[in-house]
Parts: structure tokens; sequence; C-alpha cells
């Protein structure tokens, strides 16, 4: 090995030092033998069996559905080959790659992409072959094959989740940057655990331990230019770069190389700040790959399917819900004096105000008390929230627990005033007081949730709030809202961070 000696920053750190010296007798030993590889494998291996197994689910259903127990030989063997074209055809849209598996919304739009290729290739096979399908099958067949793989993945991914709250399925990282960089990254981490990422040991751009990162188990295994040798050492299957002006592209390039032989993954964090995944692709120009960053949608077509989108959906949930709408104010008129809605001013986009409705939680009064309330405030930055707020009703604390008090609001979705899924809506007051950035909340309408409901609701700080919102402003997506939107559900019926 290199004579640089790990054990001048190794600091006593218990376990490191054991693992240097097991490093030191396999030195020249490239072979590295970890679970990593291992789990992965396997899961990929339950995915596909999942897809399998709900194509199969939805072919009988289908046949079952057309012609109940007759027997049809020229559609038992369709039945049979549709499975095998869609396996084949999710594989081919790379949607049983390790990377996507697990964490974000790119898996479920991959499976979602191949149940349209694979309903467009049968068509245009039957059509050129002048083959002839029942319609009526292939319309129960090919939508729930799609339909039913998705909830068989999401049924894995919880999973997934849960075992990995309990500590296990997670890819050991090591980390390349600068030690406030490594901290940032340690604490997002932290609270996250279904991301799957567990920080083994940091490399910096001078050797030696940090008391900020040891208090967090994070010992630092050298330079840039240890970062393979640290890979060894802590048997780690992935390492993050994060951006760093000091490791240039000849640097980065080396270190691929070098982790060539233990197939540890490279992730490289560009430096830009909450720019999501498709917003970014790879330009290659003269040999040099650059990252093309596109400009974020706040107009065009793509802003009118949201707007008709939510104002629909908002529409037929008005409608379905009513009864609870009246069932809830009733509830409100007979427990507390008082109108059951409550109106407040609110600025939607481009700093227009708008009436926002919500059923009525506090007495009647409550605005006027909130002056003598604000010392009591439980958040920081420019919002006003009480865990224990002396002006919420009993039926109005056991609303708010569950979001109830805010249905009101799809009819300001309905009036076009609101969106299902955006920033946080504020007060006029709050928005008097904005930096410049902040003020990009505006650049769109706001929603009845967001990612601020799906990531702590009220628990959040006012930083973590803005930083949120700012990310949905910059990289919305429809699947990002259908996905918000799922985990509102969940998130309402826990009842967390509510109040």
């Amino acid at each position: 090995m290199a004579a640089l000696d790990y054990r001048e920053g190794a600091g006593g750190l218990p376990g490191v030092s054991a693992a240097l010296d097991t490093a030191v007798s396999r030195t020249g030993d490239l072979r590295v033998v970890r679970e990593g590889a291992a789990w992965q494998r396997g899961h990929v291996g339950r995915v596909v069996a999942s897809d399998a197994l709900m194509s199969v689910l939805a072919v009988v259903t289908a046949y079952l559905v057309r012609w109940g127990i007759q027997v049809r030989p020229h559609y038992l063997v369709l039945s049979g080959v549709l499975p095998v074209l869609w396996l084949s055809t999710v594989g081919l849209n790379r949607a049983y790659e390790a990377r996507f598996l697990g964490v974000g919304s790119e898996e479920f739009r991959r499976v979602a992409r191949s149940g349209l290729a694979l309903t467009a290739g049968v068509s245009f096979t039957a059509y050129v072959a002048n083959y002839s399908v029942a319609r009526g099958y292939l319309l129960v067949a090919l939508p729930l094959i799609a339909l039913l793989s998705l909830t068989g993945r999401y049924a894995l991914r919880r999973w997934l989740h849960r075992q990995r709250e309990k500590g296990r399925y997670l890819h050991r990282v090591v980390v390349v940057g600068h030690e406030l960089q490594v901290l940032d990254l340690v604490h997002r981490l932290s609270g996250q655990r279904y991301h799957g990422l567990q920080i083994v040991a940091a490399c910096l751009e001078t050797p030696g331990q940090r008391p900020a990162l040891i208090e967090r188990d994070v010992p630092v295994l050298g330079g840039f230019d240890s970062v393979a040798r640290a890979v060894r050492l802590t048997e780690a299957d992935t390492v993050a770069v994060l951006g760093s002006g000091d490791l240039g592209p000849e640097q980065l390039r080396r270190l691929a190389w070098d982790l060539e032989p233990s197939g540890a993954d490279l992730l490289v964090a560009p430096s830009l700040v909450e720019v999501a995944g498709p917003r970014l692709s790879i330009r290659p120009v003269s040999g040099l790959p650059l990252l093309h960053v596109e400009q974020p949608q706040f107009t065009g077509a793509r802003r009118l399917v949201k707007m008709s989108f939510d104002r629909t959906l908002a529409a037929l949930a008005v409608l379905f819900l009513s009864p609870l709408l009246l069932l809830v104010a009733l509830a409100i008129r007979l427990t507390s004096p008082g109108p059951a809605l409550f109106h407040q001013t609110r600025i939607g986009k481009d700093g227009r105000p708008f009436t926002m409705y919500k059923f009525r939680s506090m007495v009647v009064d409550a605005e006027h008390q909130r002056e003598g309330l604000l010392d009591l405030t439980d958040r920081d930055g420019l919002m006003f929230k009480m865990k224990a707020d002396p002006r919420v009703t009993t039926v109005g604390g056991w609303l708010r627990k569950y979001s109830l008090d805010e249905l009101p609001q799809l009819l300001n979705v309905v009036r076009g005033q609101m969106s299902l899924v955006g920033p946080r809506p504020p007060l006029p007051e709050e928005v008097e007081r904005y930096a410049d950035d902040v003020r990009r909340r505006l650049l769109v309408p706001p929603g009845v949730t967001g990612l601020w409901q799906v990531s702590g609701r009220a628990d959040l700080s006012w930083e973590e709030s803005v930083r949120l919102d700012l990310r949905y402003v910059d990289n919305w997506t429809l699947a990002l809202d259908l996905l918000i939107l799922w985990k509102t559900g969940r998130a309402v019926v826990r009842g967390a961070g509510a109040y």
C-alpha cells in the first residue's frame, strides 16, 4: 500500500484501526465480498417474479371476463404469450435496472411507458398481420397487466422500505467532498432511510478526522486520492462524489477506473441545487459530456394539462365527498358557535390575492387572538404554528389531524385559484417579508397538498418548507403530482405532523 498512514486520522474510532489492519493484510487483493450485489440481484429477481405473476393474473382475469370457462385455444396461446411479451417490453424499457428500483418515480414511469408500448405493439402487429383479436379481451388484459404490475412493485417498494428501516438492504456509501458537504448529506439521509444509502466513510480534501463527522459515526479514510482504498476497507458498494472544484475531470475519470475492480457504483452530484432528473440530460460535445439543464415549465401545454387534470379531479372529488362535507359542516356548527366555513385572504400565482376556504377549526375570534400568541410559536421563520394552540376547538383538532379542514380548498381548485399539488398558500404578511429567491414560490398556483405535506407537514422548519416548495416549482411533472397525491393519502391517514 501507499505510504499514507491512515491511523494518524483514525483517532481511536472503534473498528477503524481493525479495518485498516485487515486491509493491509489483503494488499493487492481486489476481490471484495459484499452483500450489496447479492441483495440487489435478489430484489431484481423479486420484481421480475412479481411482474410475471401479475401479468399471468391479468390475462387469466381478462380471459374469464370475456369467455368464462369456455376453451378458446387461440386465446389460450395468446394468454401464454402476453406475459412473455410484457416481461420483454419492461426489460427493454430498463425497468429492471437496480438503480431505478426502490426510490423515485422513474421506476413507475418506465412501467407505465411499457404498458403503452405493449398496447401499441400488439395493436400494430394485429393490424399488419390481419390477425383478429377480440377487443374486449385486449381492453381488459393490457391495462390490467400494467396496473397490477405497478401495484406489485409498489408493494415490494413498501416492503423494501420497511427492511431498510431495520438496517437491511442498504448501500454502503463512501462520500467524497468537503466536510460541510458530507455533513449536509448525512443530515439529509438521517431521516430518510428509505433511500437505502448508508454513509460508512468519507474522503475529504485533506485527510484527518473531523469531530463533527465522528459524532455521526463517519470516519475519514484519507483524501481524494484514497477513495478506491476506502472502498476496499469498508466493503462499500457505492461512491458518492459531491460537487467539488478540487476534483476535476481527470481525477474523476481516474477514480472511475480505480473503482472498476471493486464494481462499486459511482454517483456524481452536479453543482446544481434541487434540479431533478427529468430536467437533466447528457449532451456530448467533442467527446465532453455536458450536463444539459432544461428550463422549468411555467406555461404551455404541460401546464394546461395540469390545470385541466386538477379542476376535473377536484370537481369529481367535491361530488364524491359531498356527504362527508355536509357531516363535517354539521359537526362544526353543533359543537361551537360560528359558521362552518372559514375564509382568509391568501396569495396565489404571480402574487394575486384570492379568498381561500377551509372548515373552521378554531374559535370565531381566532385571528384577533393571534397577535397575543406570536411569541409562543413553535416554528422558525415566517409561519406561525403552535402544537397546543388554545384557539383550536375539540372538533377542529380532529379535523386538523386528518386534514379534513382543508377539503373546502377543492372549491378553490375548481375555480382555478389553486392546484391539487403545489407550494403552500402563503399569507399576505408572509409574502411581504419574502426574500427574492423565496418569491419563486409564486410562479405557480399554490396547492392543497405538496412536498411539504408528505415530508413532515407542520413539523418542518421554515427553511425546509421553502426548500421543498422551490424544488417542486423547478421540477414539476404530472408523474410527481400523482406520486404526491398518493403519498398525501398515507400521510393523512397516519395523522403525523399535523396541528
